[in-house]
């Protein structure tokens, strides 16, 4: 039984973790761009070489 407290403490512990990392990424930035991915199927990066 004490084994599903720790199991249950640390994962409490790394969602957490990972829902800190998302606040501080979303507070410095990392999702605010907007507009580069909608318009990024339009460039074209694979140019064939005329032969």
């Amino acid at each position: 039984m004490s084994v599903i407290v720790i199991l249950i403490f640390f994962s409490v512990l790394v969602a957490g973790t990972f829902l800190a990392a998302f606040i501080w990424a979303v507070r410095n930035g990392q999702y605010e761009d907007r507009y580069t991915p909608s318009v990024r199927i339009l460039f074209d990066d694979d140019k064939e070489e005329l032969k």
